[in-house]
């Protein structure tokens, strides 16, 4: 398991929003999330500030960034969260979801059935965020 702050994409990173439930690596064209240890992440208590806060900075409704959650810590998530985020009029190119357990799999199945996205699992944060990049580069050139 990666931190993003122990790996060399940290310093690529334009800004980090730090809460006391997690911090958020803002990149060109991507979001990486790393939740704290032991929270419910629900779209009341965590997902709503993020979002309007992220969305602020990029000015969009998210639909170009991609979401990557970089679970390193153990932690839940309300998925009937992503419902409401979607009814804000939010959107995500990908959504992609960093595991390294098989729990964590099994986690990203449920949340799959609220998700109104593309979601995309990766057992390696280096995979995922060179995914990402190279996502973005395409979205760019079109």
């Amino acid at each position: 398991m990666q931190k993003l702050k122990n790996s060399p994409y940290y310093k690529e990173a334009f800004n980090e929003l730090s809460y006391p439930f997690g911090t958020f690596y803002l990149f060109a064209g991507y979001v990486v999330a790393e939740i704290n240890e032991g929270v419910v992440f629900s779209w009341e208590d965590h997902g709503k500030t993020v979002t309007e806060d992220i969305g602020n900075l990029y000015d969009e409704n998210g639909s170009g960034l991609i979401y990557i959650t970089n679970r390193v810590e153990k932690y839940s998530v309300n998925p009937v969260g992503w419902l409401q985020y979607f009814k804000s009029s939010y959107r995500l190119k990908a959504y992609v979801i960093v595991t390294y357990s098989k729990k964590g799999y099994s986690n990203t199945l449920l949340e799959k059935l609220f998700m109104n996205a593309n979601i995309y699992r990766y057992t390696c944060l280096t995979d995922a965020i060179e995914w990402a990049k190279k996502e973005c580069l395409v979205s760019s050139s079109n």
